[in-house]
């Protein structure tokens, strides 16, 4: 893929709690031509991050459930500040909020294509 990718040089924070789709998921990324930020697997700790290393990253990738905890939180810090996301989930549409209904959504497995789409820049 690499450089016609869409996500050729990009940087994209990475919030998995599952260390087997985080590995999958950053190899993904990496094979697009994106740098990895992370990942992390803690919302606690991915709150932080965002909020101490805001020009890390360009976009990212959040799984909307983090050992039991949701991801909202992050995903209203990135959305404050236009940064683009993508919320990842096992689970169907039903799985959000509906008021993040709204946000770019992928299943797992993933469809590379999908993902990619949606965290393009100037993606819908």
């Amino acid at each position: 893929m690499g450089q016609d990718s869409p996500l050729q040089g990009r940087r994209i924070l990475v919030v998995e709690d599952d260390f087997f789709v985080a590995q999958s998921l950053c190899g993904l990324i990496e094979e697009a031509g994106a740098k990895i930020v992370g990942p992390i697997g803690w919302m606690d700790q991915a709150l932080k991050y965002v909020e101490s290393n805001s020009d890390a990253f360009d976009c990212a990738v959040l799984d909307v459930d983090l050992h039991g905890e949701k991801s909202y939180a992050i995903a209203d810090w990135l959305a404050a500040r236009g940064v683009r996301f993508v919320f990842t989930t096992g689970y169907g549409a039903d799985a959000l909020d509906p008021a993040y209904a709204g946000y770019p959504r992928c299943e797992k497995p993933f469809d590379p294509r999908l993902l990619f789409t949606a965290l393009a820049p100037g993606a819908a």
